[in-house]
């Protein structure tokens, strides 16, 4: 099972995993492990579909610039703990992410205590060539059209065109071999579709 398979390489890696059948018991499980903290969110169809914001603001201090506009980018920023997902994920364990703006990940890279990434199945490609393939050809241009942007990859919604539109929202990549030096990071997988 392509899950199994990359908890044991991510473990291997250095990270903390965790795996759970549904999205409902990994929001469970983050709402109870997150308590009386700060917390950043990075733009993420996953968090926003597990209603992780809600669940934590109950009882932590959620930064999420989806919720509260662009000044809580900074805030978020300088949270105790991260949460965001992934663009791609290989079976083999490298962590992908495209970003327009940075914070996002940035955030994944330096300056939390605690870094949560949150990741569905239906984000794992066999290999980092994959992986990569899949962050720049699904998750791009849905992010793309879920933000109107005006960019060849939205208007058609079938592949990167490496354009060079104003509105391009792939701007950076991150890929992550290992942990960050520093900061302890979690992969929470789930075996469901979340996100793009």
């Amino acid at each position: 099972m392509a899950l199994e398979t990359a908890r044991k390489n991510l473990e291997a890696l250095g990270y903390q995993v965790q795996t759970f059948s549904t999205g409902a018991e990994a929001a469970a499980y983050l709402d109870a492990a997150i308590d009386g903290k700060t917390v950043g969110v990075g733009g993420s169809v996953t968090v926003q579909e597990l209603k992780l914001y809600e669940k934590l603001s109950a009882h932590n201090t959620v930064f999420w610039h989806w919720a509260n506009g662009a000044a809580e980018r900074e805030k978020a920023m300088r949270a105790e703990v991260y949460l965001t997902s992934v663009n791609g994920l290989a079976e083999t364990g490298e962590i992908i992410n495209i970003d327009g703006a940075g914070n996002r990940v940035a955030s994944t890279l330096y300056g939390h205590r605690k870094v949560y990434f949150v990741i569905g199945s239906n984000k794992l490609a066999p290999t980092y060539d994959e992986a990569l393939w899949r962050a720049r050809n699904i998750a791009a241009p849905k992010n793309a059209q879920r933000l109107q942007c005006k960019t060849p990859c939205a208007v058609k919604g079938d592949r990167c065109y490496d354009c060079k539109s104003p509105e391009r929202i792939c701007r950076g990549l991150t890929v992550l071999w290992r942990p960050m030096m520093g900061v302890e990071m979690e992969v929470v997988l789930v075996d469901e579709a979340l996100g793009y």
